[in-house]
């Protein structure tokens, strides 16, 4: 009989698995986008609009699918963006993707909302972890986080600007999801529909926000996140002496101004089209950022990618690396650490087959 990984072929294989298996109110939190969908289609649409041209008689025998980033070598041009409760899709979900950054040198997007600890997870991803940052509130708890992060050793911070406010996402709404996860009448149903899932997670005990067990700091996913502003990233900027990566910038004049801020990557984002309905495709964005910066400065891309073939349309429009983000939880929730593992081997395979017959033997600069 064959393995659950053994269907994983393709992005879309792992998302059907997954959402026969998980519960409806997770199933949606994770693939859920903002208001009736029609960003994440726009982002879609624009990414399969891209073209690839292909190229003949030209020895791509050798191929190196490896670039540099902040001075390193990652193995793959693509890292795991950072997600929140990420082992809702399955008990231990997050240690899953710090071992896979190791094996492959990449960054791990380490949520401020995940549900393992920010120390847990660099020491499990041999260093290969980014930490994420919102602000919220006045900002005090945000930037103890920021020195919790140093202690724990990490070089690089993400800071997420992107969420003034927590965009609306009916799916979730409808299914009443809430963090700190809450079981009410409704999701017990639903979880006694999906018993595989339920037991699992009854024997693993309910996710945490992890990073919020601390002094000083009751973390509310809805509170305004409206206050932060320049003022915020010079002062973010002064505390924090490694790598600045500032993600979900869409606004040519904002990347500019970033740049002038000093900061060390700006990271071309939608939020996964769960923030802003209408904001536009960031892929379509991205070139554009890219003539305004500089062909230096590097840039990050996220949202909407679903292949190797879209990471490679990502650096041909600019992008320096690139993230999956909610791919990688199906296929965790398809079939664990080896589903995981087989849609990584899927995407890397699709890059490599791509850039063959695009007659490339590397990728970016």
């Amino acid at each position: 009989m064959m393995s659950a990984a053994a269907h994983i072929h393709s992005t879309e294989d792992a998302r059907r698995l997954a959402k026969r298996r998980l519960p409806w109110m997770v199933f949606d939190y994770i693939d859920g986008a903002a208001g009736n969908e029609t960003g994440a289609a726009r982002n879609r649409a624009a990414l399969d609009g891209l073209t690839l041209e292909p190229r003949i008689l030209q020895d791509v025998s050798k191929r190196d699918l490896g670039v540099n980033l902040f001075g390193t070598r990652a193995d793959r041009p693509f890292g795991i963006a950072p997600m929140g409760m990420c082992n809702l899709s399955a008990p231990g979900a997050d240690l899953m993707l710090a071992r896979l950054a190791a094996k492959y040198r990449v960054p791990h997007g380490v949520s401020t909302v995940a549900s393992t600890p920010m120390e847990k997870i660099i020491d499990v991803a041999e260093g290969h972890a980014w930490f994420q940052l919102y602000f919220s509130g006045d900002g005090a708890g945000t930037f103890k986080l920021v020195e919790r992060a140093k202690a724990a050793g990490y070089k690089t911070l993400v800071m997420t600007v992107d969420v003034p406010e927590v965009g609306r996402r009916p799916r979730e709404l409808r299914h009443g999801f809430k963090m700190p996860f809450a079981i009410g009448p409704r999701q017990f149903v639903d979880f006694a529909l999906h018993p595989r899932w339920s037991l699992t997670q009854l024997a693993a005990g309910k996710p945490q926000m992890a990073n919020f067990e601390m002094d000083g700091y009751d973390f509310d996913r809805t509170e305004s996140r409206a206050k932060a502003d320049w003022g915020t990233l010079a002062r973010l900027r002064d505390m924090w002496s490694g790598n600045l990566v500032i993600k979900g910038v869409l606004n040519v004049d904002d990347a500019v101004s970033l740049q002038k801020a000093g900061v060390d990557a700006i990271q071309v984002s939608s939020h996964g089209s769960r923030q802003l309905q209408s904001a536009p495709a960031p892929i379509d964005r991205l070139p554009l950022i890219r003539a305004a910066v500089g062909p230096d400065f590097p840039l990050f891309y996220d949202s909407g990618l679903r292949s190797g073939e879209d990471v490679l349309k990502a650096f041909d429009c600019g992008a320096d690396f690139t993230f999956f983000g909610r791919a990688l939880q199906f296929a965790i929730a398809a079939a664990g650490e080896d589903g995981l593992q087989k849609l990584w081997d899927v995407l890397s395979e699709e890059l490599s087959s791509a850039m063959a017959q695009t007659a490339r033997t590397v990728i970016g600069k």
